[in-house]
């Protein structure tokens, strides 16, 4: 890659933004990136990640966008679960272009995967996967750090379900938590069948806590939109 990043440099230097497809983040020469005429942003959507973009721009630009978003696909109701193997050979049969995809990676019972392009088109408007039902949400390198309010459909009040949607993690994988007595509503140990309601608090170790904060609406198909208000 030598050679062709001495030309995108080159064409930055000239005015151009100039944008990389998904490569290899050891491939890059970080040496040919000292120039005072262009800046360059290095973004994969992970703070570590292996497959990153490379965007170069003049120096009088103060800032340009990543190019790259990062979602969490999370299969409902997966029986068995899907393992990274399995999840691999779904996601390939949507023929994504592999210069459009960067790092997939496991996070308990959901899948993280950073796009740019066509592909994060087609994965933010995924909503089945291998006969599956998904939910796939956006989320960003300080994804997982701090309180934010999320909006979303459920078909009941059940805490595993509720619990599940909130953190962006699979049915099967929050109910193990249960399971294992490191759920709690309300500070006292959750069972799957109990409901939450406006103003609960529902924690649960290494995810966090969910303060339950009203129901907005509730669709023709008999499911709920709630607001949560997650802390991580």
């Amino acid at each position: 890659m030598k050679q062709k990043l001495s030309t995108l440099v080159a064409q930055a230097r000239g005015g151009r933004v100039i944008r990389t497809p998904f490569v290899e983040a050891d491939e890059i020469d970080r040496r040919l990136l000292t120039d005072d005429e262009v800046r360059h942003r290095i973004a994969g959507g992970f703070p570590d990640a292996r497959r990153v973009i490379l965007t170069l721009h003049p120096a009088h630009i103060p800032e340009v966008d990543a190019g790259v978003t990062v979602y969490r696909v999370v299969p409902e109701d997966a029986a068995p679960e899907w393992d990274m193997q399995d999840f691999l050979v779904q996601l390939r049969r949507l023929e994504l272009s592999e210069d459009q995809l960067g790092d997939v990676r496991e996070e308990r019972g959901a899948f993280l995967i950073a796009a740019t392009g066509k592909a994060a088109q087609t994965l933010e408007s995924l909503t089945e996967l291998g006969g599956r039902h998904v939910d796939v949400d956006e989320v960003g390198e300080t994804a997982g750090r701090g309180s934010k309010v999320r909006e979303v459909v459920v078909p009941s009040m059940r805490v595993d379900v509720v619990g599940a949607k909130g953190f962006g993690v699979s049915r099967a994988y929050f109910q193990q938590g249960i399971d294992g007595g490191k759920v709690r509503l309300n500070g006292s140990p959750a069972r799957a069948s109990s409901e939450i309601r406006e103003g609960d608090s529902l924690s649960a170790d290494g995810l966090g806590r969910i303060d339950f904060r009203r129901v907005l609406n509730e669709t023709r198909r008999g499911n709920y939109k709630v607001e949560l208000d997650v802390h991580k």
